[in-house]
């Protein structure tokens, strides 16, 4: 009897699975996971209204309170007083505080004046008068109490808005052009497939336990404003050789600290059939994705490793059950400003009205005056757009001078520098427990210095200032971004400040920002080095030459 060889490696182990539900493996492998195979996340909202908005913060659960609490937007917000080189030191209890940021999910951009007064009362009663308009088109409300919770869901559920899955391991919110069915030259109006796949899925308990966030773009906009290339799933308008309007699909996007851009699958998705194959990436994300490691766990590793042939092969075979066509890519941006900032006409003879809230920052008393001046001008709509602005939609012909000169007045600008115009801010550590500096206020001081010192500059520029790794502002695809962490003054004390990445860039010449060693700079010194990086750029560039491009070539010296 022959004994059977023995492997050459006595010592080889099985590889450790990723936690892919698909390939049996659906033990609890992190403390999230566990978390919700102890109980789906979308239960915590009876708690919230039967226990814990009676008993106080004291009653609620730990386990509700920094992790099914988010099913519904919310988030206990940083504790005052705490700074940024505590953030990664201290436990979750001891940077808490009693109150709560909310987010309200704004599927589309979608905003009625009495859903916009309704989020301003809101804002006022219960949140200190704080409104920040995201970029992901919601808006986020702080200071709230675990108490008010329940009148909140109801008023906001009376005029058709939710919190639900605004947070969490779910399908988020669904970012839309803000002008779809108006805009003149859109391939395709969008927002019944927006509607569907939200009735579909969001709420849906077969879809509210996936790996981690599935962020969604669904846009039919000729600019390309909702930047499918950094999205789980985008579905972008594009017309196919017959002159059928459909969409393009594209998986497995996305920043962070592994910054990754999606990938056209190259199939024409019909409109009719957008929410059935939304369905099938969701259920890809959901079964195949990986659970092992928390860091791993968004679709881009999965997509990154299977390559989209493979992709394209399971949800054709596994989760539809026919073969889609294949399609075109997407024309190029129609713009190299995505943000319909300003007063273009719409498809009905009315115009629309895009202007600048200062990077996202409004006030309940702001979203009132907003509602109030659109109303006087005509229009019943204000939507919000994926780059922290906003938009009137409807105005008559005679009435936009009017609104313009209103809004004007109340510093929402028609007519912005470019500094204004295009730089954004996440919370930062005033709200968020994650940040390490400031945001919202260093960019703001930076807008109003650029535009003393450069008053003339018109070229497009994005300046996004995050206030840690994550990326929330988009720091890697933006010409130039700004990642807070400590830094070293010259009288060397530690001070908040920021790494600097350079000539990030989405469209037609997609790519993450260059980092020069060394590049840092305080949050002091932020204003002198943009100003002499711009200057040199004027003065190095060649004619037409975008600052992205000028920033992948130039000498690092140059960039210092």
């Amino acid at each position: 009897m022959t004994t059977p060889a023995r492997p050459a490696n006595r010592h080889h182990k099985r590889p450790k699975g990723e936690g892919q539900w698909a390939l049996g493996y659906r033990e609890p492998l992190n403390k999230n996971e566990e978390l919700k195979k102890n109980d789906d996340g979308l239960n915590v909202r009876q708690r919230i209204i039967d226990i814990y908005s009676k008993g106080g913060f004291d009653s609620i659960d730990p386990a509700d309170l920094r992790g099914r609490m988010r099913w519904y937007g919310l988030y206990t917000q940083r504790r005052p007083g705490i700074d940024g080189g505590k953030t990664a030191v201290l436990e979750p209890e001891e940077l808490d505080d009693r109150y709560f940021m909310l987010r309200v999910r704004i599927d589309g951009g979608r905003l009625d004046l009495e859903q916009l007064r309704t989020i301003a009362d809101i804002s006022n009663l219960y949140g200190r008068g704080t409104a920040d308009v995201t970029d992901r088109q919601n808006i986020q409300i702080h200071w709230i109490e675990i108490e008010s919770v329940p009148d909140i869901w109801a008023r906001l559920e009376a005029v058709g808005l939710s919190t639900t899955e605004a947070c969490g391991d779910v399908p988020r919110v669904i970012i839309g052009c803000p002008l779809a069915g108006i805009d003149t030259d859109e391939v395709l109006d969008a927002t019944d497939q927006v509607r569907q796949i939200y009735d579909d899925y969001v709420g849906n308990p077969d879809f509210s336990n996936l790996p981690r966030k599935f962020k969604t773009a669904l846009s039919g906009c000729p600019a390309h404003c909702t930047v499918h290339e950094i999205n789980d799933i985008a579905f972008v308008g594009v017309v196919n050789e017959r002159g059928e309007a459909g969409y393009d699909l594209w998986v497995g996007g996305g920043l962070s600290t592994n910054p990754m851009l999606a990938k056209r699958l190259g199939v024409f998705v019909t409109p009719e059939r957008a929410s059935e194959v939304y369905g099938g990436v969701i259920g890809i994300f959901r079964d195949y994705g990986y659970r092992r490691l928390r860091h791993r766990a968004r679709l881009k590793f999965l997509v990154n490793d299977w390559g989209t042939e493979k992709f394209r092969e399971i949800l054709e075979s596994e989760y539809l059950g026919y073969a889609l066509p294949d399609g075109p890519a997407p024309a190029a941006p129609r713009s190299d400003r995505r943000d319909h900032v300003g007063v273009f006409p719409q498809k009905d003879g009315n115009f629309y009205v895009g202007f600048t809230p200062r990077v996202g920052r409004l006030s309940g008393d702001k979203l009132h005056l907003i509602a109030d001046i659109a109303e006087r001008h005509g229009s019943g709509r204000v939507h919000t757009t994926i780059e922290q602005k906003m938009v009137v939609l409807d105005v008559a012909p005679d009435q936009v001078d009017g609104l313009v000169a209103e809004l004007e007045a109340n510093d929402l600008q028609v007519t912005p520098s470019t500094f204004r115009r295009q730089t954004m801010a996440c919370t930062g550590i005033q709200f968020c427990k994650l940040a390490i500096v400031d945001t919202k206020d260093t960019a703001s001081h930076l807008i109003d210095e650029l535009e003393a010192r450069l008053p003339d500059f018109a070229e497009p520029l994005t300046i996004n200032v995050n206030g840690c790794p994550n990326s929330c502002a988009r720091v890697q695809t933006a010409d130039i971004g700004l990642k807070g962490q400590l830094v070293v003054n010259d009288a060397g004390e530690q001070v908040e400040g920021f790494q600097i990445q350079l000539g990030g860039s989405l469209g037609a010449d997609s790519g993450f920002g260059r980092k020069v060693r060394g590049l840092k700079a305080t949050a002091a010194e932020l204003p002198d080095y943009v100003e002499r990086v711009l200057r040199t750029f004027e003065k190095q560039r060649n004619e037409g030459e975008t600052f992205a491009a000028w920033a992948r070539r130039a000498d690092d010296a140059d960039l210092k």
